[in-house]
């Protein structure tokens, strides 16, 4: 009895290809869409605002209007002294503060991942607690460890003999660093820590049978395989940087430093739009960063790329 069922006819390659294509833009679609609404389209955004100005005709009773401006406000804010010396404290900071937090982290994390660390748990939870605390109220606290008169850490170093000023000259900057290093230290070292994890234990325990102590273990086999976790780290704290502006901006408002409105690229413009209501020339600025930011983060990505090829 012949089967009253036809046969199922195979798929050819073509409609197999454009099925995979179709889940993958279904899988990926929502990405994209909330990455074009949350980045792009305000990047874009602040881009066509920058090219234009406001200008008054005669005395101005009929209010500002909007002029197509091109990139002059490309060229003053090149020529803004402000704005380069916003642009060079960014950059010192980060040279600071980048390498510090990653060596601090990745010195946490083999603590961590070692053999010698009681109590992982307890300690993971120390670590991490900090980056839990908003930047805000992060800010507001170390602002009263830092003003003399209340700061109990102040008073304990004029006993010992030693005067030291948080908030004015170049002190500032390491005070900032500081702040910056206790409120992301602790995720830096779960980033790292999940990949020390991630590494056969077989390997870690041949280099114990040939000899090499826990300090050797973790320079010579541990943090060379953790490279690609350490670069993405450094990549998110290079962004983090150039975007610097609760702390900065938390000291300038208290009255107590020397933290000017402009002391970074972010807090000029932020008072250029909310203080001279110059929102064309806020956005030149924000754009200014994002492509310094998007720079930044090109060169690490092909460095990354080059060690892992090799």
């Amino acid at each position: 009895m012949a089967s009253l069922t036809s046969p199922r006819t195979p798929r050819t390659p073509r409609a197999t290809r454009g099925r995979r294509r179709s889940s993958v833009l279904l899988l990926l679609g929502p990405f994209f869409f909330l990455f074009a609404f949350t980045y792009l389209g305000p990047i874009l955004y602040a881009f066509g605002l920058s090219l234009f100005r406001e200008r008054f005709d005669g005395i101005g009773w009929d209010g500002p209007e909007k002029v197509f401006a091109g990139f002059d406000n490309y060229s003053r804010a090149l020529t803004d002294s402000e704005f380069l010396t916003g642009v060079g404290r960014v950059l010192l900071y980060g040279l600071i503060y980048v390498p510090l937090l990653i060596a601090l982290a990745s010195v946490f994390a083999l603590l961590l991942d070692s053999a010698v660390t009681a109590f992982r748990k307890t300690w993971q939870t120390v670590l991490f607690l900090p980056h839990i605390v908003p930047g805000l109220i992060a800010s507001i606290v170390w602002l009263y460890l830092y003003t003399p008169g209340l700061s109990p850490v102040i008073d304990g170093l004029e006993v010992l003999g030693w005067e030291v000023d948080f908030l004015h000259g170049a002190t500032v900057l390491f005070s900032l660093v500081n702040i910056a290093v206790w409120s992301n230290l602790g995720f830096n070292v779960v980033l790292i820590f999940v990949a020390l994890q991630a590494i056969p234990r077989s390997t870690i325990e041949a280099a114990r049978l040939d000899g090499a102590g826990e300090a050797r273990i973790g320079l010579r086999v541990k943090l060379p395989q953790v490279l690609p976790a350490m670069m993405v780290a450094t990549l998110f704290t290079i962004i983090g940087s150039l975007q610097l502006f609760t702390e900065p901006y938390i000291l300038q408002a208290s009255g107590n430093s020397s933290v000017s409105s402009t002391w970074t690229p972010n807090m000029l413009s932020y008072t250029a739009a909310f203080q001279s209501n110059d929102y064309h020339y806020a956005a030149t600025v924000s754009v200014l960063v994002a492509v310094l930011a998007g720079v930044l983060s090109f060169t690490v990505t092909k460095i990354s790329n080059r060690r892992a090829l090799r």
